[in-house]
């Protein structure tokens, strides 16, 4: 019984896991498909093309798939209208979360999105409500290989970047929104491509977060990932190895 009960867990999980990949295609695919309307179907030309080039690369989408999504935006095949959406609010613990989306029903998202935030402890707000506790910037990321914290921060200076983190698990590069494209292709030059190159909220001011209140803030942003219409999450909490531990399990 302890095999069976072994591989039943085991089927289960794949079975999590190829959901959860299947969302994370459906995400990338729509950002694709947006990407090539909006601008030149190349991603050469077209700098939120490659963004999300990369993106499907490291989310290992095959590439007719990729080619496909690209072709359909285009080409303009893609019936649906996908507006870009951000969304406001305060989780648990007073957590502050912006939620970026592409829906073709606003009102079907909005919905959804406060239904998530309600369920869970947290309240939707008006626009820019919590976006003044953020700052717009563009972040590029290198695997840890791409050389050591100060080789890589000298890279990085000289390539316009503003700051630059890094750890055992990589580097991250940061830079003004505006200056993203050029940074990226001046670190490119020096040390191969990006493994990831976007813009995202950063946190000014981050809110420390008990154990428990950390789990239901985890509950919180994985229902909002789990929304098709939803592209990113983005929150300012603070929770504890032992939490991040707890749910990286």
């Amino acid at each position: 019984m302890a095999g069976h009960s072994q591989f039943k867990n085991i089927m289960y999980r794949k079975g999590a896991q190829d959901k959860k990949r299947a969302k994370v295609f459906t995400k990338i695919i729509r950002e694709l498909t947006v990407a090539a309307r909006s601008g030149l179907p190349d991603p050469a030309s077209n700098p939120r093309l490659r963004a999300a080039m990369i993106a499907a690369r490291e989310a290992n989408m095959p590439k007719d798939t990729i080619d496909r999504a690209v072709k359909r935006g285009a080409g303009g095949e893609d019936g649906a209208a996908y507006e870009e959406v951000r969304y406001e609010g305060y989780g648990p613990g007073g957590v502050a979360i912006i939620v970026e989306a592409l829906t073709d029903n606003r009102n079907r998202t909005a919905a959804d999105v406060r239904s998530a935030f309600s369920k869970h402890g947290g309240a939707l707000g008006e626009t820019n409500s919590v976006g003044f506790l953020f700052d717009r910037v563009g972040a590029i990321r290198y695997p840890a290989s791409a050389g050591g914290a100060d080789a890589v921060f000298e890279t990085a200076v000289e390539a316009g970047a503003d700051d630059v983190q890094s750890d055992t698990d990589g580097h991250e590069i940061l830079c003004a929104p505006e200056a993203l494209n050029a940074v990226r292709d001046a670190l490119e030059a020096k040390l191969g491509p990006a493994e990831k190159a976007t813009l995202v909220w950063r946190p000014r001011t981050t809110a420390p977060v008990d154990d428990e209140t950390a789990e239901t803030v985890f509950k919180l942003l994985d229902a909002l990932e789990d929304n098709d219409d939803v592209q990113n999450v983005h929150a300012n909490f603070e929770a504890t190895e032992a939490a991040l531990a707890k749910v990286g399990a």
